[in-house]
């Protein structure tokens, strides 16, 4: 019960349907001011922002994301959405890193668009979003962490959630020990997202984080899930309903 508890306090609780409406973000706060207590945050399209902060308490953040999910090499583009999420009371922006033009070669102009949106959202949550089962290669995720770390960056993100691969383990341990080698250790969280679909896949990010940041990092300051179907699994454990019905294939 302590993951799932932990779990919960971490939780991104996620909506990002290209069918999302009102009536779908009405439905997503509702399940965020549930009978198991609130997630860290919902995370939504910028679209959605204002309704998801007139319809939650302080205490649950709202997070939308820019530059998604292409991660288009687009500084305009970006810079525009992450505006328009302050604008409309945004707590937190989660930005997809141009990871194409990095695996191009070009780190100089993906960095450039990162530090830009830090900038333009000073005082707020950032989380760069490097999109590493696409990246592949250890060392273009590394590359991708040092990119946001360097940047300002207050968490690294696995994945979109809208393509094949996910989180993994295996990725996470890259962006983990990239976290641990810089000088801003002990100020970057980490965030998995895409495929954490049960309390059990969140267990394994949790003791990532525990055995390579810390004891320090285990909390929603520094560790965060992202995900749509994951409430289920940690209701079902908290309040004892039985087995949480599964996310469907593609959710996030």
């Amino acid at each position: 019960m302590g993951a799932a508890r932990l779990a919960l306090s971490c939780l991104d609780l996620t909506s990002l349907d290209d069918r999302d409406d009102a009536g779908a973000i009405e439905a997503l706060c509702a399940k965020a001011q549930g009978p198991a207590g609130p997630p860290a945050a919902l995370c939504v399209w910028p679209r959605f922002v204002a309704q998801a902060r007139a319809a939650l308490p302080a205490s649950i953040r709202v997070a939308a994301v820019a530059n998604f999910p292409e991660g288009a090499l687009d500084a305009a583009r970006a810079l525009r959405e992450t505006q328009a999420i302050l604008d409309a009371g945004g707590d937190e922006v989660d930005l997809v890193l141009p990871w194409r033009a990095l695996a191009a070669g070009d780190a100089y102009s993906a960095a450039a668009l990162v530090v830009q949106v830090r900038a333009a959202c000073a005082g707020k949550t950032l989380k760069l979003i490097v999109e590493s089962g696409e990246l592949g290669s250890s060392e273009l995720i590394r590359q991708a962490c040092v990119i946001g770390l360097d940047a300002g960056v207050d968490f690294l993100k696995t994945s979109t959630g809208k393509t094949s691969t996910g989180a993994t383990p295996d990725a996470a341990r890259v962006m983990l020990r990239t976290i641990a080698g810089h000088a801003r250790k002990d100020e970057v969280g980490f965030k998995a997202s895409g495929g954490v679909r049960t309390v059990a896949d969140a267990a394994i990010y949790i003791a990532l984080v525990r055995e390579i940041l810390g004891e320090p990092a285990i909390g929603p300051n520094r560790l965060r899930f992202g995900a749509s179907g994951l409430l289920a699994d940690i209701e079902s454990v908290l309040l004892q309903k039985g087995p949480g019905k599964p996310a469907a294939h593609g959710d996030y």
